[in-house]
């Protein structure tokens, strides 16, 4: 992997971690695209590993946009600041379902579900699960005021392990965990934007243990087959993109729902299931 092949997946992971479309799909797409058929079993299991800690760039981001809170959450760790200790509390509970689920099934995961057809079968039904909570949302703000949404201060610990428990079904390449907390927010009545939000938080929380999992298991892989220069390089392209990814998505969403990104899943999956039948 050269500098053009790090930029390339920097780019993709940025913009795509927090967009409810899949930035572990993605790469997996980019990944069949750049590198050669005849790679070997252990430079595409370095690759696959590669393709999970170049998360760390885009965590840093979301650390630094969302520093009040990472701040708060841990004063209240310190037991000085109550809504920061709750909102700790309810991010630890939604992360423990996936953290207990993600050491249980790493490897057959990566075995059976990093390629194109997984993929494009958890963007189908991703894209229709979406479009399904998008479609509920909307009769749910048609019906009621605004004003009776929740906010992150409203989240109850069976709340939060609701949407830890979507985030699960994350696991599998091409469902995308931010659009799964994103849903669960709205199925325990987030408003869009807190529901974005509390979707961030986890995600720093989740990719960090996802990061730093792979970096310790697969450090020996990656460094026979990976260069540290390109490997760093792609993590900082991520981490500017994810900036720029968040700042859109928060507005984006005050103002519009989901639907965008429904249609763009469905898109995507009919193209690769098209490329299979022409194979």
């Amino acid at each position: 992997m050269d500098y053009f092949d790090a930029a390339i997946y920097g780019v993709i992971e940025g913009f795509t971690e927090f967009l409810p479309i899949s930035s572990t799909g993605h790469l997996i797409i980019a990944s069949e695209i750049l590198e050669h058929a005849d790679a070997s079993a252990q430079k595409e299991e370095a690759i696959n590993a590669y393709l999970i800690v170049i998360q760390g760039g885009a965590i840093l981001a979301v650390g630094l946009i969302y520093r009040l809170q990472v701040w708060s959450m841990f004063l209240g760790l310190a037991g000085v600041n109550p809504r920061g200790r709750r909102l700790l509390i309810n991010v630890i509970f939604a992360f423990l379902p996936a953290a207990f689920l993600g050491l249980l099934l790493d490897e057959l995961i990566e075995s059976y579900l990093f390629g194109l057809l997984p993929v494009a079968i958890a963007l189908f039904l991703g894209g229709i699960f979406m479009g399904w909570a998008e479609k509920r949302k909307k009769a749910q703000e048609n019906s009621t005021s605004l004003s009776t949404e929740k906010t992150l201060e409203d989240l109850t610990i069976g709340s939060s392990l609701l949407i830890g428990f979507l985030q699960c079904f994350a696991m599998w390449p091409g469902t995308s965990r931010s659009m799964m907390t994103i849903v669960g927010g709205y199925i325990v009545g987030l408003s869009r934007v807190h529901a974005a939000e509390f979707s961030f938080l986890l995600g720093l929380v989740t990719l960090t243990a996802a990061a730093g999992y792979k970096s310790m298991t697969k450090w020996k892989t990656m460094s026979e087959y990976l260069s540290l220069g390109p490997v760093l390089f792609g993590c900082v392209i991520a981490g500017v993109c994810a900036a720029l990814s968040v700042f859109w998505l928060v507005g984006y969403l005050s103002r519009r729902g989901l639907g965008v990104f429904v249609i763009y899943r469905v898109i995507l999956s009919l193209v690769i299931f098209g490329f299979y039948l022409i194979q």
